[in-house]
């Protein structure tokens, strides 16, 4: 009985284990740190310009020490390797703290705390995405310029989806996101293939 249940705990370490060998590790700030989120001044109008002269979109995720949407995403969605490669691929991400007191440049010129930032944008919840456009007129703030936002952990099929329908200017068509979202799913079912995400 004893060899057994050893054999048990013994298993049940390895799962442990390796449900959590490709999680992102914590920063000081409590903050999952992908290795590819980009380490900026914060500067939102600087960021928006690198990402432009790279070829990619900048998107801003905000997240919070002890947040458990945060962590599900970081331990489910952002260790999708489809997912990970299309975002390092297509973006440049910078994190901010909900309760952060790093300097913010915000796309007006307003300097802030990154909390003071996330009252201005309106940022209530964590993880929330904003995706920027590829360029944004100087009078407008972030929360006014962002071109979709995204509050909440969701699942792989609605993050990709989300990010393929910023990068492909969605808003700027007449297929809403939820439209779109929706015809993906469906696509998706037709292939038959079960590893397709459904949500």
């Amino acid at each position: 009985m004893a060899i057994r249940t050893t054999g048990l705990m013994i298993l049940v370490a390895l799962l442990i284990g390796s449900a959590t060998a490709d999680a992102a590790p914590l920063g000081d700030d409590g903050l999952h740190k992908q290795e590819w989120f980009a380490l900026t001044f914060k500067d939102v109008a600087e960021d928006l310009a690198e990402a432009k002269a790279d070829g990619k979109r900048l998107a801003i995720v905000f997240e919070q020490a002890a947040c458990v949407y945060c962590s599900k995403m970081h331990n489910t969605v952002l260790t999708d390797p489809e997912v990970v490669d299309y975002i390092k691929q297509h973006y440049i991400v910078v994190q901010y703290n909900l309760y952060g007191d790093e300097e913010v440049i915000d796309l007006d010129g307003e300097v802030l705390s990154e909390k003071s930032a996330a009252a201005k944008w309106n940022i209530m919840f964590t993880p929330t995405w904003l995706f920027m456009p590829e360029e944004a007129e100087g009078e407008k703030d972030v929360g006014a310029a962002a071109v979709g936002t995204m509050p909440g952990a969701f699942g792989k099929g609605t993050f990709l989806d989300l990010f393929t329908w910023v990068r492909e200017k969605g808003y700027d068509s007449e297929e809403a996101f939820q439209r779109y979202h929706a015809r993906r799913i469906a696509e998706r079912r037709a292939t038959g293939n079960p590893d397709a995400p459904a949500d």
